[in-house]
């Protein structure tokens, strides 16, 4: 199924679909949802839609399938908040709760004609090709292929949410979870290699904006850089009109709080940004080296 660039979020495509009024009724049902579940599905939600466009499936799907995905959690405003937010590993019985969310989801929208056509996300999300899945245990032929494109999206978002990236760095290590799966027969191979091309555009992404800030910064650490050479000129000076002439640059190029007192101080903080700043940008350059070596 061939598509053009599909932009969920775009003016124009929810205009095309009439998602004004819809998507408004399916996004507020993830309001009785607690806020880090509700934060989940829309990370879910974006993520599939990503997918679906590395996978070339045409624009009504994508549609489809992304609305599915934000309503694949929903079942778990039922969930007892004390299993939902458990921090550490749920017990069986704990966990068997836990997986009722799907059917639970799949009831909700089955009652709901708004909803119903959306049903299937949320009781199969955790069905894996090889059988091993719940509620129903379901193999390749009978999952269904937005389920299996839930699936992976659900997944990577879980893991990076629990480890809590502050950048991505060392995501290629979540990949690798993903990738055993497939390679085990839980996932499909196809998705997880489209996820891996999705990961590396956003690791470009925070490369450029990583960049632009390195830019920011410099110039900054320059006006530092001119304030302490008319500093020093200022201090060899032995004519008054001469202290006052670097004086009055210095004060030109102060700002906000900065004076001559604490202006080294604060030079220093943007130093150390600098220099954090470039470590991290060739970290991700090596991230992505790393993902690109990743075999699916």
């Amino acid at each position: 199924m061939q598509s053009s660039n599909f932009d969920f979020y775009d003016r124009t495509s929810l205009k095309s679909y009439n998602l004004n009024e819809s998507m408004r009724y399916q996004l507020n049902m993830l309001d009785q949802l607690d806020v880090f579940t509700r934060k989940h599905c829309e990370n879910v939600a974006t993520l599939t839609c990503r997918l679906c466009e590395k996978l070339h499936l045409n624009k009504g799907f994508i549609e489809y399938c992304t609305i599915c995905a934000y309503l694949h959690d929903l079942g778990k405003q039922f969930i007892p908040a004390e299993i939902l937010q458990k921090p550490g590993k749920l017990t069986d019985e704990e966990y068997n709760i836990m997986k009722t969310h799907t059917t639970i989801g799949y009831k909700i929208c089955m009652e709901d004609l708004k909803l119903r056509p959306y049903a299937i996300g949320a009781l199969r999300h955790h069905e894996a090709l090889n059988g091993t899945g719940y509620p129903d245990g379901l193999t390749k032929k009978d999952i269904p292929y937005e389920a299996q494109i839930i699936r992976v999206a659900d997944e990577y978002d879980a893991i990076v949410s629990k480890r809590q990236y502050k950048s991505h760095i060392g995501i290629s290590d979540t990949l690798k979870i993903l990738i055993e799966n497939a390679n085990s027969g839980k996932n499909n191979p196809k998705i997880v290699k489209k996820l891996l091309k999705v990961v590396i555009e956003d690791i470009e992404y925070e490369i450029s904006i990583t960049q632009s800030y390195i830019k920011d910064l410099k110039g900054e650490l320059k006006r530092f850089n001119q304030i302490y050479k008319y500093k020093q000129a200022m201090d060899k000076s032995k004519e008054k009109k001469d202290k006052n002439y670097y004086l009055q640059g210095i004060k030109e190029l102060l700002i906000g709080n900065e004076n001559l007192d604490n202006y080294l101080t604060i030079a220093k903080e943007y130093q150390d940004a600098y220099n954090t700043r470039i470590s991290v940008i060739d970290n991700l350059y090596n991230e992505i080296k790393i993902i690109k070596k990743l075999k699916v």
